[in-house]
């Protein structure tokens, strides 16, 4: 019980969060942290913040990294001896050991040589800036240090703080012995760059560099570096430089790294191999393979950003829950902040205000998704809206609250949460004159919005809030002004399925349409109403919503054959079809799986990123599987790539990883794709359409169903590729499967900032492999208003050149003759005008809308929604564990432990349904200490003993010990209470009641033991009579058992008052006395057997330690000696004959 309230009350406390106190805590850290006084211009997404990325690196972690493994990976032949040290704000510090005199003590070589001294903070071309100092001694380079610690430093149009320098040894060398080189990852191989001249002045690497393709999984050679590499070496200097490159690139590999380019690479006259400047980007889903190797990283914040205490407060949230928290301040004093759920939403809602011109207002970028609890919500709320009243503006600011339809978070309790936020803060919202607008959709999202609604009426504050009805990003231009108010919808009732009217004139045109080439083969199995699945993990809610959507959809039989769970034994578990019940197996391994369910092709794995990589390729070897799909999010590039060349050497078609799946209307629904069923019926993904769309984004997904259902005939194919800079399959590997299937009548993209895949699409149209009309969009367009390099909330959301940004992709398509509008936000407006003009043309032909399907609701989620009731088949009043914290008949667990209750106040609470007073607590207490043992000869502990001898676990040595309490041993203690208690009451005197005891032959219970006496007392009597005494109103009860005490002891000298009649009276009189209990919850609690129950409950842990005891001695089996046992062989033998 201790334990239990120790880590229920740990986890309370890492759970919870007071803004002020965290983040007077935060600034008041030894290592500074220096706040923007302004708006810094050049402000950009931190790549850090989020978990899927490459991260760029520290020169000096870089270094370091090669420092201590290069030796290794090139079997000795190479050493990198120094890496330099880094010099931070705590050189300012006296007392953080990290002064120049602490650097000078670690690195005797300071004073030594010749130092080179650098920003180390991510800049690029700092010679040009003026920003290396070379060729100075130990005291000049800490001078040039010094004199730039801390102080603002413009670097081209960039601004920010200098807080982390390089210094390094000088390495005296000739021109001619420099080199460049850099390794980068690609989807099917590692490129390496070479040229023969380095420095500053290398120039376009790009277009002069020698180029080496190194495939995936391949080894590289010294010979093949030679000879497509080291053309324009010197001859003399090839073997050893080719061999430091294969040592290289083993590192490279080895150690994750997606990026690395040095520059120059010296390689001086005895052939030692010296890199002098670096640039690194490491995979950091890979930590959980190269935590070890790698060390402590450090993933620095580009250059010109400031980190703010509030993003730390989130990213320590973020961290210690299973929701999805992230929050990057672009603009402090910026007028229009966001509070996004989903991270394709958060990026959306970020272009919109970018592309109507107030990107220049944007002030944060984040996200909240992935089922917040409410005080989650609260925290994250409370965060923004503190950071948005820290510099008021005269004509306001804006918070929009949206995101896209949610799968399974709870929308009205997330709201619980923010409404808890505008309370807080009403007054000083009103001040400031910020206008709140919201649109949220989602499970529950009209409870959520009713409860927003009628908080803004309550509080004053004007709150506009908007459905599913309005297209997501519809708000901002509302907001901004840019467009007329939409009415907000009513409340009273969810947003059904739109009623569309059908196209008139449809046929009337001549249709504009190329001819379709010859359909080609095609990796991904287009699904079929007979297609089946299997699922790796045991996610019973996303089988149950495949089942559903099977049941909705018409299927003969579900698409889930079979599960696969390694972690126990075979068996199954039951699902519903419809309203019946169906059981489904549960294998431990995919073969027999696929060997038991050889008809299915598709396999769904939710394995986590730690083992989705084995899991897969396990899969992958078994012929029937055509399709897998990969849930997990932070897979390693490595694992990807590798992955993606099995299955395209297999043929199979892989969807993922870090993707919610897939949907086909009216044949199959990969995992959770779609949300809850009634978004799907909202979205009448029940039955095809003629839209097939292709996206980056699993949370926008659902929202391309709300849009191409609200502007077209529906989805005929939904596919969510994942958010990795290499997903599974491509763009355009999906989009010639719609090009080739007649039913796919109109093709959708929706894309975003980072990789070329777009392009390869681009291709396919202007060489007329694909003809049907494309409307597409690429997200990511508000990166345009930030200077340095940014990082969305996906792996592959990150521009790595110019053709790679948002705007230069959605002009390449439109040049292409996609369909591109201005800006996401007309998307839908784009959809219907190419909708339109394929009915008008004859393309599509339009079909009324038949009858919405109903499938039955969970009762769980029927209840949640006040939909049903029943009544309950337990009822229980002594604790709750629903709701964010665990509460103890209504107190809260971490009241408990801030109130000091203790054990006896715990007890009381969950044996009594109350508070009892200090004094009834520690008696409590006192109880289970002198109960806790009585030596190992007593029976209960005996047969411990014995049990534990016999190799028994604890439950078992236990079990043994509790069943010999009972009126002989230990459980007199409810006898003796209710004993003394009735005489009492009855009026008797003592010795009347000795005497009729002993005419009907009864044991008066609490009195006697085996050798103490009135002059030998039992102390454990002596303290609970004297703490009875002092602490307790009256004692009646004891006083009567003493006087009983007094006439037995005349008899026999040890017919004294035992512990447990000692307990028992005074318990009783304890209970009588408080206040807390009347008369007769005094006699129940006697007759419920509580005070058995303190025996037990303290008599417990002795067992226990007598369990620990044996075999912490390591004690043989128990055999009774025969010398102590009295055998009768002649009766038995008599009896016999008889």
């Amino acid at each position: 019980l201790l334990l239990s309230i120790t880590f229920q009350a740990l986890f309370q406390c890492l759970s919870t969060f007071d803004l002020p106190v965290f983040l007077e805590a935060f600034s008041s850290r030894s290592t500074k942290v220096f706040l923007p006084e302004k708006f810094v211009t050049s402000c950009s997404f931190l790549s850090s913040i989020f978990a899927m990325s490459v991260k760029p690196i520290r020169e000096h972690t870089g270094k370091a990294l090669l420092h201590r493994w290069l030796n290794e990976y090139s079997e000795g032949k190479h050493r990198y001896e120094n890496p330099g040290v880094l010099v931070t704000p705590a050189v300012l510090d006296k007392t953080s050991g990290g002064t120049w005199e602490d650097l000078l003590e670690e690195n005797p070589w300071l004073k030594e040589k010749k130092l080179v001294a650098k920003p180390d903070q991510l800049i690029k071309r700092r010679g040009k800036a003026g920003l290396i100092a070379v060729n100075k001694t130990f005291e000049e380079a800490r001078d040039w240090v010094m004199a730039r610690m801390c102080k603002e430093q413009k670097v081209e149009s960039v601004t920010g703080q200098l807080t982390h320098f390089l210094v390094e040894p000088l390495v005296p060398h000739q021109q001619e012995e420099e080199f460049y080189i850099c390794m980068h990852s690609l989807r099917y191989y590692d490129e390496i760059l070479f040229y023969h001249e380095g420095g500053v002045d290398v120039g376009d690497v790009d277009s002069k560099a020698s180029k080496l393709q190194v495939k995936t999984g391949e080894a590289l050679s010294t010979s093949t570096v030679v000879s497509q590499l080291l053309g324009k070496v010197p001859s003399e200097k090839q073997e050893n430089l080719a061999s430091f490159i294969v040592s290289l690139f083993k590192f490279y590999r080895d150690l994750h790294f997606a990026y690395l380019e040095i520059n120059p690479l010296v390689m001086l006259s005895d052939n030692t191999v010296v890199p002098l400047d670096m640039a690194a980007k490491l995979d950091e889903t890979a930590n959980f393979l190269c935590a070890q190797k790698w060390g402590e990283v450090d993933y620095p914040p580009p250059f010109g950003r400031a980190a703010y205490p509030e993003e730390a407060l989130i990213r320590e949230m973020d961290g210690k829950t299973g929701a999805s928290l992230k929050l990057t301040i672009l603009n402090d004093r910026g007028r229009v902040w966001t509070m996004v759920a989903g991270g394709g939403a958060s990026v959306v809602y970020a272009d919109t205000v970018a592309d109507y011109g107030w990107g220049h207002e944007l002030a944060n970028y984040g996200e909240y998704s992935g089922a917040p609890t409410t005080e989650e919500t609260f925290v994250y709320a409370k965060t923004l809206l503190s950071l948005m009243l820290k510099h008021p503006h005269p004509d306001g600011k804006f918070l929009i609250i949206g995101g896209g339809i949610a799968n399974f978070t709870d929308v009205a309790a997330t709201f619980t949460g923010l409404i808890k936020a505008l309370e807080h803060y009403v007054a000083e919202i009103k001040e400031h004159k910020i206008q709140i607008w919201i649109r949220r959709a989602g499970p529950n999202y009209i409870e959520g919005l009713r409860k927003v609604k009628i908080a803004s009426d309550k509080l004053g504050l004007g709150v506009k809030v908007y459905g599913p009805e309005t297209h997501i990003t519809a708000i901002i231009p509302m907001a901004l002004g840019l467009s007329p108010e939409i009415p907000e919808p009513d409340l009273s009732q969810v947003c059904g399925p739109p009623v569309r009217k059908l196209v008139p004139n449809a046929g009337t045109k001549p249709s504009t349409q190329k001819p379709a080439p010859p359909p080609t083969a095609h990796t991904i199995v287009t699904s079929t109403p007979e297609t089946t699945a299997i699922v790796y993990g045991m996610q019973m809610r996303a089988v149950q919503g495949m089942l559903d959507f099977d049941f909705m959809c018409k299927r003969k039989k579900p698409s889930v054959e079979a599960m696969i769970f390694p972690f126990s034994g075979n068996h199954y578990v039951k699902f519903y079809w419809g309203t019946e019940e169906i059981l489904m197996p549960v294998y431990t391994t995919t073969k027999e799986a696929v060997t038991k369910h050889p008809n299915v092709s598709v396999f769904i794995n939710f394995a986590s990123f730690r083992s989705v990589y084995e899991t897969t390729m396990e899969a992958m070897n078994h012929k029937s599987i055509k399709t897998v799909a990969l849930i997990a999010e932070g897979v390693p590039e490595q694992q990807t790539k590798e992955l993606i060349q099995v299955a395209e050497e297999r043929g199979v078609g892989m969807i993922g990883p870090a993707t919610v799946g897939g949907i086909k209307p009216g044949c199959l629904r990969l995992g959770n794709t779609g949300g809850m069923l009634d978004n799907v019926v909202m979205s009448r993904l029940y039955r095809p359409g003629s839209v097939a769309y292709v996206s980056k984004s699993g949370g926008m997904s659902n929202e391309l169903n709300n849009i191409v259902c609200r502007n077209s005939d529906g989805v005929y194919e939904g596919v969510a590729i994942g958010g990795d800079r290499y997903p599974g399959s491509r763009f355009l590997d999906h989009f010639l499967r719609y090009q080739d299937d007649p039913k796919a009548k109109m093709l959708l993209l929706l894309g975003e900032v980072g990789g070329i895949d777009e392009y390869d699409l681009i291709e396919a149209v202007k060489s007329g492999r694909i003809t049907k009309p494309i409307v597409a969009w690429c997200v990511g367009t508000c990166a345009s208003c930030f200077t340095t390099e940014v990082q969305f909330g996906h792996a592959g959301a990150q521009a790595r050149g110019d053709m790679e940004t948002a705007a230069a992709k959605n002009k390449a398509m439109r040049e292409a003759g996609f369909f591109v509008p201005e800006s996401f936000d007309k998307l839908p407006e784009m959809i219907s005008k190419v909708y339109v003009q394929l009915v008008e043309e004859g393309v599509i032909v339009e079909q009324p809308e038949g009858e919405t399907p109903q499938v039955p609701m969970d009762y769980t989620w029927a209840k949640q929604l006040g939909m049903v009731r029943k009544p309950a088949n337990f009822i229980s009043s002594i604790s709750d564990d629903r709701g964010d914290e665990l509460k103890y008949c209504g107190i809260p667990i971490s009241e408990v432990f801030k109130n000091d209750m203790g054990i006896g106040g715990t007890l009381s609470l969950l044996w009594f349904r109350r508070q009892l007073p200090p004094a009834c607590c520690k008696f409590i207490e006192m109880i289970l200490m002198v109960t806790a043992d009585h030596g190992p000869a007593v029976s209960g502990a005996h047969n411990t003993i014995v049990t534990a001898r016999a190799g028994k676990d604890l439950i078992s040595a236990l079990c043994s010990g509790l069943l010999t309490i009972g009126p002989r041993f230990g459980g007199a203690l409810d006898d003796a209470a209710r004993m003394f208690a009735h005489a009492l009451d009855s009026g008797v005197s003592p010795k009347d009641f000795i005497d009729k005891m002993k005419k009907t032959n009864q044991l008066i219970m609490g009195i006697g033991h085996r050798i103490k006496s009135l002059a030998n007392p039992d102390q454990r009597v002596v303290i609970i009579k004297e703490y009875a005494k002092q602490h307790f109103k009256n004692t009646p009860v004891l006083d009567f058992a003493l006087e009983v005490e007094q006439l037995t002891t005349r008899k026999r000298a040890n017919l004294i008052l035992n512990v447990d009649g000692c307990i028992a009276v005074c318990f009783v009189d304890m209970i009588r006395s408080c206040g807390a209990f009347s008369r007769e919850e005094c006699d129940d609690l006697m007759d419920f057997g509580c005070l058995n129950g303190l025996f037990v409950l303290g008599r417990s842990m002795g067992f226990i330690g007598h369990y620990l005891d044996q075999l912490r001695l390591k004690q043989p089996l128990y055999r009774h000696p025969w010398d102590d046992i009295t055998y009768i062989q002649e009766m038995a033998a008599a009896n016999g004959g008889a």
